[in-house]
C-alpha cells in the first residue's frame, strides 16, 4: 500500500472537482446571491448525511460573512422543527443525487409557505433541482472514493460553491472588517477591531502621577505604587507636560546626573506620546512598537485620562 499515492490521487481529484465548477456556474448563482440578498429573513440550510454536515459548515459561513443563517436537519423539520422557518426566510438544500426523502417531503411545505428555494446538487434534472427557484450545480464525474460511493469529492465540491456564495454576498454587501470582527467579538481580530484604549487603560487613582515640580524621590515612589514603569508629569492645570519612565532614570544615571536635588521636569521626556480617548487598542500597539516605548498616556482634550503599556495590551490579547 502507497499511502502517498492514494494521498495524491485524492487531493488531485477534489482539485478537480472544485476547478470544473467555474465551467458549471451560470446565471443561477447569481440568482441565488440576489434571493439571499432580497431575503428579510435568513438563509435555512437543509441537507441529510454527509450533506448536512457540509450544510452547517455553510450555515455557520453565511453567519459570519453578513447573511443571517443557520441549519434545520430535514427530517427533524418533519417532526416540528419546520416551525423554525417563516416567510421572509429562503431555503438552502443539499443532496448530491437531488433525490433525498427527507429533503423532497418538505418541498410541498416550503412551497405552501411561499418561500424560495435554492439547491444545490450533482444532478441538474433530479426533483430538487426541477422545484427550486435557483440551482446550483456541484457535480463530479467521480468521487475520491476507490468505490465511487463515499461522498468525498462531492461534498469538497458543495462546500466550496457554498464559500463562493458567501464570498459573493459578503462582496455585495460591502461586508468590511469592522462587520467581520462584530460577528466574532472573542477572536483575535475582535479585540483588534473593537477594543478600545479606554476599555484596558489606567485611569483615576491608578493612573501615576506627579507635578512639574516634584523631586525624583517623588517620582520614584509613585512609580512604585502604581508599577507602571512610568509616571505622567503634569503642571499646575493638570494638563501633560511630560512622563518620567525607567529609561530616564537609567539614562539620568549613565549621563552622571546628581539626582539629589533635581526636580522631575530636568529629566522628564518632554510632552510623553499620547493616543486621543476612544482610539483602538491596536492602534495603541501600532504607536508603541513605532516609536520603541512601552508605555502611552491616553488623553481628552489634552487632559490625561489614562494610561496604558504594552503588558496591558499583551494581557487583553490585542498583541
Amino acid at each position: 500500500m502507497n499511502y502517498l499515492d492514494s494521498a495524491r490521487r485524492t487531493l488531485a481529484l477534489e482539485s478537480a472537482a472544485v476547478a470544473n465548477l467555474t465551467t458549471q456556474l451560470d446565471e443561477s448563482f447569481a440568482a441565488a446571491c440576489e434571493l439571499c440578498l432580497n431575503c428579510r429573513g435568513r438563509v435555512v440550510v437543509t441537507g441529510m448525511g454527509k450533506s448536512g454536515h457540509i450544510g452547517h459548515k455553510i450555515a455557520a459561513t453565511l453567519a459570519s460573512t453578513g447573511t443571517p443563517s443557520f441549519f434545520m436537519h430535514p427530517a427533524e423539520a418533519s417532526h416540528g422543527d419546520l416551525g423554525m422557518l417563516t416567510k421572509q426566510d429562503v431555503v438552502l438544500a443539499l443532496s448530491n443525487s437531488g433525490s433525498t426523502a427527507e429533503i423532497l417531503t418538505l418541498l410541498p411545505l416550503i412551497k405552501r409557505l411561499g418561500v424560495p428555494l435554492i439547491s444545490l446538487t450533482g444532478d441538474p434534472a433530479s426533483p430538487l433541482a426541477e422545484a427550486s427557484d435557483a440551482h446550483l450545480c456541484v457535480a463530479v464525474t467521480e468521487e475520491a472514493c476507490p468505490l465511487n460511493l463515499a461522498p468525498t469529492a462531492s461534498t469538497t465540491a458543495a462546500l466550496a460553491m457554498g464559500d463562493a456564495l458567501a464570498i459573493s454576498l459578503l462582496e455585495a454587501r460591502g461586508f468590511s472588517h469592522e462587520d467581520f470582527a462584530f460577528s466574532h467579538p472573542g477572536g483575535a481580530l475582535g479585540r483588534k477591531l473593537l477594543l478600545k484604549v479606554d476599555d484596558i487603560m489606567h485611569r483615576g487613582d491608578a493612573m501615576p502621577r506627579v507635578e512639574r515640580n516634584a523631586r525624583i524621590s517623588d517620582a520614584l515612589l509613585e512609580m512604585t505604587a502604581k508599577r507602571l514603569g512610568f509616571t505622567t508629569v503634569l503642571d499646575e492645570a493638570g494638563r501633560l507636560v511630560g512622563v518620567f519612565s525607567d529609561g530616564d532614570l537609567r539614562r539620568a544615571l549613565e549621563q552622571g546626573r546628581s539626582l539629589t536635588d533635581c526636580h522631575i521636569e530636568q529629566l522628564m521626556t518632554q510632552g510623553g506620546t499620547t493616543l486621543s480617548a476612544g482610539a483602538l487598542a491596536a492602534e495603541a500597539v501600532r504607536l508603541m512598537q513605532e516609536k520603541r516605548i512601552n508605555a502611552i498616556v491616553i488623553t481628552d482634550e489634552h487632559l490625561p485620562v489614562g494610561v496604558l503599556n504594552m503588558h496591558d495590551l499583551l494581557q487583553a490579547g490585542v498583541v
